[in-house]
């Protein structure tokens, strides 16, 4: 049975998986979860009541979660790229670089796009400054930490480079990477040329009438 993955093209928690999967040519089918596809959206309810995605099914397996489906198909659909390390001390990097991005970089981005939704009168000015300002701090962070590494734990790509990429990519059009820190853009340049984030960005490029923010003409 093929695994099936319930996913957006333009979530970037999909583009996550995505990535994962495109790099090792795994097989799955995509269910996509788009306006025209309500089948598939109502068997993606059922399975996750949380409606969170992406998702990913195995036979009688269900798993939520990106980074646990990226650590899952690791482990039963290796293939020729590991995106996590064999020797634990590595794969600790790895792992603490992945939540780096998920927690100081995805999040903050969200925040600040989830607020722009809101009724003007409704919105958290406080809230979004303090999200920028997170941004800036992460990326000033991230700076330094690329200063001598082509990707986020070092020479090999990794789970952690799986969500740099789509959560640079949004990032950068939320709250603009500046100029001073060269090595977070030439990062972010190098995950855009990489063929497996290059495809999920193709594939999401019609749905970029959905940013909320407007779609810069870039990238």
């Amino acid at each position: 049975m093929a695994l099936r993955l319930y996913a957006h093209p333009f979530s970037s928690y999909s583009q996550k998986v995505l990535v994962a999967l495109y790099e090792n040519d795994t097989p799955f089918e995509w269910c996509p979860l788009t306006p025209d596809h309500a089948e598939a959206y109502a068997r993606f309810a059922q399975l996750w009541p949380l409606k969170r995605f992406p998702l990913l099914v195995d036979g009688a397996r269900t798993l939520p979660e990106a980074s646990i489906i990226i650590e899952y198909l690791g482990l039963h659909y290796p293939g020729s790229m590991p995106l996590i390390p064999e020797d634990n001390r590595a794969a600790l990097e790895v792992r603490m670089l992945d939540r780096f991005f998920d927690n100081y970089i995805s999040t903050p981005q969200q925040k600040i796009v989830a607020d722009s939704l809101r009724p003007e009168a409704r919105r958290d000015v406080h809230g979004v400054a303090e999200a920028r300002a997170m941004l800036d701090t992460a990326y000033g962070w991230l700076d330094k930490a690329m200063a001598n590494r082509e990707w986020a734990a070092g020479d090999r790509f990794s789970l952690a480079d799986c969500g740099a990429a789509p959560f640079l990519f949004y990032a950068d059009w939320t709250h603009r990477i500046a100029a001073s820190f060269a090595n977070v853009i030439a990062y972010r340049h190098r995950l855009l040329a990489r063929p497996s984030f290059a495809r999920a960005v193709d594939e999401a490029r019609p749905y970029r009438p959905l940013f909320p923010l407007g779609a810069p003409d870039r990238d």
